[in-house]
């Protein structure tokens, strides 16, 4: 897993869901201030909605505190943008079926499911600076309190400089 004062990829290519149109983008394009990378696994799943809903409830505050946040998991973009209707998401749902953003980071684990293994990315948060230098990673997500972990993590960081 990426480690802290590493920097990520900015270049890296995405397709996004945000204010309800779907879009391509790179994640430089994406961070314009700091940022909070979310990463689930899929949408409509139980822990996942627990995780998506508590960063909804959280959003503002975050947001307040100078941070931006966007959720990304492989879902295509048009189950992201039923999704983030159904649930209120506000901010930007990334899709990310090659798990690019997870290869960038350094996160693709092994997973099991029903005696299967496969290889998959972590769920895990990733607070980045607007220069794609990383905070802060979060490598065991809370999922029904992810919001109250994130405002915990992004408060025991310095203050941003002013720019």
């Amino acid at each position: 897993m990426i480690s802290p004062g590493t920097k990520v990829d900015l270049s890296l290519r995405l397709q996004v869901v945000r204010n309800g149109t779907k879009e391509e983008t790179t994640l430089k394009q994406l961070l314009n201030r700091r940022t909070i990378v979310s990463v689930y696994m899929k949408n409509n799943t139980g822990s996942c909605d627990r995780q998506n809903e508590s960063l909804v409830a959280d959003a503002p505050t975050l947001a307040a505190l100078g941070y931006d946040v966007i959720a990304l998991s492989r879902d295509t973009c048009g189950s992201h943008l039923k999704y983030a209707a159904k649930k209120g998401v506000s901010y930007p749902l990334v899709s990310d079926p090659n798990d690019s953003f997870a290869k960038a980071v350094d996160s693709l684990v092994e997973k099991s499911m029903y005696g299967k293994t496969y290889i998959g990315p972590a769920r895990a948060a990733f607070v980045l600076e607007k220069d794609g230098t990383v905070l802060a990673v979060v490598e065991k997500v809370d999922t029904s309190d992810h919001g109250a972990q994130l405002k915990a993590v992004v408060g025991s960081l310095p203050a941003a400089k002013a720019r």
